[in-house]
């Protein structure tokens, strides 16, 4: 069962995550188009404002900080090699998601800013671009949209695997302790005791007397005193 904590770090991730994604989906459709370029005579391009330079500065953001949260609370378990994370299904799990979910954040932070940025308004030459004017293809926005949900569902599913290795670590000690201090049945510490022949044969001959009859000799005394 998930503790609390990790329910309000998986739900603040994934609040971001639908942020940025819904930031960019909103840019893909308020961003620069060919027939919105203005031409002018001297044959520079003139970019009208746009909502999608904030939109995808905004989405941007929102993606690296959910990126941020989910690595700075999960930690890092690669860095334990021949530690306390022993080899297992969750930790490797857990490793790849983190791999995978870095390089589709920074694809999706690159298309967002780069998207932004080329909505800007601004004045262009055509001759810098070949002589058209340039604009960000459909599909930018959207494909860092996607690519922003796939980085925020990694990063949930790496610190869930996370949490889960550190559980097994901290009950794996603990566990083996336990079972060291539980008795090993079917062995004896019990060491044989070696008695010498007189005192057996002393203690042989008191045995046929009643109790309170009198005391038995002590030990290493040769001779049985007479009895009264």
């Amino acid at each position: 069962m998930m503790k609390r904590s990790d329910k309000i770090v998986c739900s603040v991730v994934g609040f971001l995550g639908l942020v940025a994604a819904a930031l960019a989906f909103a840019a893909e459709a308020k961003h620069v188009r060919a027939d919105g370029v203005t031409l002018t005579q001297d044959g520079a391009c003139i970019y009208p404002k746009s909502a999608a330079l904030q939109l995808g500065i905004i989405s941007a953001l929102a993606l690296l900080v959910a990126q941020l949260i989910v690595n700075i609370s999960a930690g890092c378990l690669c860095c334990a090699r021949g530690g306390p994370y022993r080899a297992s299904s969750n930790r490797t799990i857990a490793i790849i998601c983190l791999v995978v979910s870095w390089i589709t954040f920074v694809i999706a932070f690159i298309l967002l800013m780069a998207g932004a940025a080329l909505n800007d308004q601004h004045y262009a030459n055509m001759r810098n671009f070949n002589n058209y004017c340039y604009v960000v293809k459909s599909g930018v926005f959207a494909g860092g949209a996607v690519l922003a949900l796939a980085t925020v569902t990694l990063g949930i599913f790496y610190y869930i695997t996370a949490s889960a290795v550190k559980k097994s670590a901290e009950w794996g000690p603990r566990n083996q302790n336990i079972a060291m201090a539980q008795p090993q049945y079917g062995q004896s510490s019990l060491q044989p005791v070696f008695v010498p022949e007189n005192v057996h044969a002393q203690n042989s001959e008191y045995s046929q007397y009643p109790y309170g009859s009198q005391q038995p000799p002590h030990v290493g005394h040769t001779q049985r005193a007479p009895w009264k």
